[in-house]
């Protein structure tokens, strides 16, 4: 009996499994860390190692594109279909620091293979997730016999992401007539767990500021002064206060404006997860949950906005007293933002709020950092269904069911520029450790991200013509 394609798949992916794990292991030996200077070439290298692994795999075209900081790698393997739609693969080479003394139990830029998990910096953020499409578009011609993908393919593999992408949007600007796509893949994410899997459907924007509060032109004494002019650490203190109210919702006016509220299957969907709280409290080192009033805990980290104190100092904090009014106060707020939510309208309604509550003889400023809009997939959206089929068949037709993640990420960018969909496909689980010592990838969960992607493009080139 003649193969079926899934055993064709599997069979491709495990004869070659070895030298796939041997040229991830080759990768990760790449400090490709952007936060730091010293390794800005290795970051480069980085580059360049992946453009031509691209080459390798049969990408005609793999590029290394320069931004004024690291460099991020383009490729591109056309379908030779005429009516064949377009797929951008979004990812990112860089890594986040890691050395030994941080705790890790090995070498971090020496992978190592133990009971079944590969170890080292980068091994599931992001390099693995990444590296994955390699594997999986030769395991997607293999089984259908095709000398070119079902869908025109194209990469884009970003070098600052771990830096807060400071250089991609407009990266995406420049070259966005040849990043055009009918729809966007994002596998820089994860999965519930090992036996929960999972697709990601939204991410959570970001806005965030400083503010500055000035009083005194300097330290003054408390008894001479105290109580006759306005104290900025009081003030701060104050807006901090003030920035919830009893229900833990947002009282800045205007905040919750265009907020996309939760459908009922949204919150079934939420519900199927196997959530446990005590257990999730503990990963958060936290004892106790609080939040938005009418919202579960994933309903609050998922898909309702939030604002919070990420910083706050002014005046004495040396040991014993010091009777003074500080001459000034800051504070450093987030807020995370879901769809339906305009960052630069946060910002204008956060400035009005402190423009409001400062008192006359404080002199304030607010900067904002650089801001991050959400990203949501339609539940019902084709592509998405396209990429639910094909895990589904990696995964032995186990349910995959549906998360949000609370973080935030450069994926609206691609959406905002290119206005395609955004989808999410990631196989790495909570306990891979991100941006934390050992660091690692579940070599099985990183096989059937292969496997999900040899499967997808043909999905994908039906549903999207």
């Amino acid at each position: 009996m003649s193969e079926t394609p899934d055993n064709a798949v599997r069979t491709y992916i495990q004869q070659h499994r070895a030298a796939f794990l041997d040229d991830l292991a080759e990768w990760l030996r790449i400090p490709s860390v952007s936060a730091q200077p010293e390794h800005d070439g290795d970051v480069r290298r980085s580059a360049e190692w992946l453009a031509g692994k691209l080459s390798e795999t049969g990408f005609p075209v793999a590029e290394i594109w320069p931004t004024p900081g690291a460099p991020a790698v383009y490729a591109e393997w056309p379908s030779g279909d005429p009516d064949a739609p377009t797929v951008l693969v979004y990812g990112h080479h860089d890594v986040q620091p890691a050395a030994r003394e941080d705790g890790w139990n090995t070498e971090p830029f020496e992978p190592l293979i133990a009971d079944g998990r590969m170890y080292g910096r980068g091994a599931a953020d992001d390099k693995g997730q990444v590296f994955f499409h390699t594997l999986g578009v030769r395991a997607h011609l293999a089984a259908t016999g095709r000398t070119a993908p079902a869908v025109n393919l194209k990469l884009l593999i970003e070098g600052e992401e771990e830096s807060g992408s400071p250089h991609f949007r407009a990266l995406v600007e420049q070259q966005a007539h040849r990043l055009a796509a009918d729809a966007v893949i994002v596998s820089d994410t994860g999965m519930w767990s090992k036996t929960t899997p999972t697709v990601c459907t939204g991410m959570r924007g970001l806005a965030d500021c400083e503010i500055t509060l000035h009083g005194p032109d300097q330290d003054i004494h408390s008894g001479s002064f105290g109580g006759a002019v306005p104290n900025p650490a009081t003030v701060a203190a104050r807006l901090v206060a003030a920035l919830h109210d009893e229900n833990e919702q947002v009282t800045i006016p205007g905040f919750y404006e265009g907020v996309a509220p939760l459908t009922d299957e949204e919150r079934e969907l939420f519900a199927e997860l196997p959530f446990d709280e005590e257990t999730w409290l503990r990963t958060a080192k936290s004892h106790g949950t609080l939040g938005e009033a009418g919202y579960s805990t994933l309903e609050r980290v998922w898909a309702r906005p939030t604002a919070e104190l990420n910083g706050i100092g002014g005046g004495y904090q040396g040991p014993g007293g010091k009777t003074i009014i500080p001459s000034s106060a800051q504070l450093k707020l987030s807020f995370r933002l879901v769809a339906g939510q305009e960052p630069d309208k946060i910002e204008r309604a956060v400035t009005d709020w402190v423009d409001s509550r400062v008192p006359a003889g404080i002199r304030h400023e607010i900067v904002f950092g650089a801001a991050t809009r959400p990203c949501l997939t339609p539940l019902d959206h084709p592509a998405l269904r396209s990429v639910v089929r094909a895990m589904g068949r990696a995964f032995d037709g186990h349910k995959i069911r549906f998360t949000r993640e609370g973080g935030s990420g450069p994926a609206a960018d691609l959406q905002d520029v290119l206005a395609a969909p955004v989808l999410f496909l990631g196989i790495s689980v909570p306990s891979d450790g991100w941006h934390a010592p050992n660091e690692k990838v579940e070599l099985e969960l990183l096989l059937k991200g292969v496997e999900t992607t040899a499967h997808l493009w043909d999905d994908m080139a039906r549903t999207l013509r």
